[in-house]
């Protein structure tokens, strides 16, 4: 195999707690984490040369080692003894800085990628190990699916899975920064916790509503009283038959879960009709089957 194509899905979080800061400065988080349908597309393939040569659609985004999906490759390269250069380029989909953890799953798409270019018949688990060297994120990107993330972000679970929805993305074109909003959070004040464990226990009943009902992201504290567009963007979608809809990550991405697909067609023409929402997606969960991702050991 000398080329290879994958595709890195965006996630979303259903439900997201933050429980304390740590002593190191880092939260303690309690998450449950859904991957969509909306996915960047990375090509690789082996070249002569001994380098790593990075390329993307979006001319501002870096080519060298402040790009993580530079970084799982060269990752990979240095752990495995791996001589041979990688070509990498990136169609960017998913938006920059979005909540969608864009740049996550690019890095985990690449963990993939190395493994499977170079035969190294690594575990699920043991990419996932090597996705914590480089981001919070990459572990759980490299799962996919529906999962409780605890910790930092490290401990995953797998859940079962979101009941069949559609998925409504819409994101302000605001630049929100995640160091802004996890500095400005008071974790030891926040007015209300998610419902997580009910959230779970929905979900294994297949209860879209029981799901919904519980939506939830304690980050909108800091991030919704700092950008009102968030909050009408919600209000938008759950006017236009949301079941309910939150903000997703630090944001700015806001999404709206719908039981029909009429519904969530005419929620995103009303969405769209918002000056300030540049970039709208209607998606549904993305549902993998590891093991036809993922080489075993």
């Amino acid at each position: 195999m000398r080329q290879i194509a994958l595709k890195a899905y965006a996630k979303i979080n259903l439900g997201l707690d933050v429980l304390r800061r740590r002593e190191d400065n880092y939260h303690e988080v309690r998450m449950v984490m859904q991957s969509v349908t909306l996915y960047d597309k990375l090509t690789m393939k082996k070249i002569s040369k001994d380098e790593i040569s990075l390329s993307s659609n979006l001319g501002y985004l870096p080519n060298n080692d402040k790009n993580l999906v530079y970084k799982a490759i060269h990752l990979m390269r240095e752990e495995y003894k791996i001589t041979q250069g990688v070509k990498a380029d990136l169609e960017k989909r998913i938006p920059v800085a979005a909540g969608l953890a864009g740049g996550s799953t690019d890095a985990a798409a690449a963990l993939v990628g190395m493994n499977r270019l170079f035969h190294l018949k690594l575990s699920l688990e043991r990419l996932m190990e090597l996705g914590a060297k480089i981001g919070a994120d990459v572990p759980y990107c490299v799962l996919r699916g529906t999962a409780l993330s605890e910790g930092i972000g490290e401990i995953l679970t797998p859940l079962s899975p979101l009941p069949a929805c559609y998925i409504l993305l819409a994101k302000p074109g605001i630049n929100v920064s995640t160091r802004f909003v996890y500095e400005n959070l008071e974790a030891d004040k926040l007015p209300y916790h998610p419902d997580i464990d009910g959230m779970i226990e929905a979900l294994e009943r297949e209860e879209l509503k029981g799901v919904t009902d519980r939506l939830s992201n304690v980050l909108e504290t800091v991030t919704e009283k700092k950008y009102p567009i968030i909050g009408k963007i919600k209000q938008t979608m759950k006017e236009n038959g949301a079941l309910n809809s939150i903000m997703s990550g630090s944001g700015p991405t806001v999404f709206g879960i719908f039981d029909k697909k009429e519904k969530a067609e005419k929620a995103l023409d009303k969405v769209r009709e918002i000056e300030l929402v540049k970039n709208s997606y209607l998606v549904e969960p993305f549902l993998p089957e590891t093991k036809k991702y993922f080489l075993k050991r």
